[in-house]
């Protein structure tokens, strides 16, 4: 029994233009010919067709297909071996492709802070600060850190709510802290310690895992960095200083 191109189109669910494609390049040739010099397809044909459409369906190229179909009819090799073949090459493009998803979330998270707030929310939050201002210089100078991807995994998730705690807290903070000085605390006493262990659970818990060691590091920069040493001594003229020496002495008691 044969059947036309027609009825073998409608039957496999194909194009006729995709039956003369598979003719043309020898991937499937209809075992005869009407009088009129149409195609007829044989139920052989059908089954090699059927072959053909599964392993589309699992992403082999038509010259793979054809290759495959060959080997089984010659003997050479068996479906499994080039199924497994296909495996292998499925397997590494998903993990390509699973490094090029993380690599593009990177990206991602390296254009912003994540803070995703309103302009109305972000002045009501910020004020005329601009927590972002600072972005580029700081992604160039820690951006391969882990504490700077950390920051951006949870600041990326912080709502309005976290941002205004987080803004009242470093407010009380400054407010103790400036007390303190004006009371004559030095930088190594007990209060001025404890307000600096105050500081970096602050900066561990709203950014990233802030180490003595690295709080530091934050020390020196903020008497260093001018911006840094205008913002602490906007709240009381010598804090950053201060707080830079405190910092220190709370790093060599945690050691004792």
């Amino acid at each position: 029994m044969s059947h036309s191109v027609g009825q073998v189109a409608g039957f496999a669910g194909v194009t006729v233009r995709t039956l003369h494609h598979y003719d043309e390049i020898g991937l499937l040739v209809p075992g005869a010919r009407s009088p009129a010099g149409h195609r007829r397809y044989s139920d052989a044909d059908l089954d090699r067709l059927q072959q053909i459409l599964f392993y589309r369906e699992l992403g082999f190229p038509l010259d793979e297909v054809a290759a495959l179909l060959d080997d089984q009819a010659t003997g050479r090799a068996g479906p499994r071996t080039h199924l497994r073949r296909r495996l292998d090459r499925l397997t590494a493009r998903i993990e390509q492709l699973r490094k090029m998803a993380a690599a593009v979330e990177e990206a991602m998270e390296a254009r912003t802070m994540g803070i995703d707030l309103t302009p109305e929310e972000r002045f009501e939050v910020f004020g005329d600060h601009d927590p972002e201002a600072y972005e580029a210089e700081a992604e160039r100078r820690w951006g391969g850190t882990d504490a700077y991807a950390e920051a951006r995994r949870r600041t990326a998730r912080h709502t309005k709510d976290d941002w205004k705690r987080m803004r009242e807290e470093t407010a009380a903070w400054g407010e103790r802290y400036g007390a303190l000085m004006a009371a004559g605390a030095p930088p190594d006493g007990e209060r001025a310690m404890d307000l600096a262990e105050e500081h970096r659970q602050h900066i561990t818990r709203w950014f990233y895992d802030c180490t003595h060691e690295i709080h530091q590091g934050l020390g020196g920069m903020y008497v260093a960095d001018e911006r840094f040493r205008a913002f602490y001594d906007a709240v009381r003229p010598g804090l950053a200083e201060h707080l830079r020496e405190a910092i220190a002495a709370n790093a060599a008691r945690a050691r004792r």
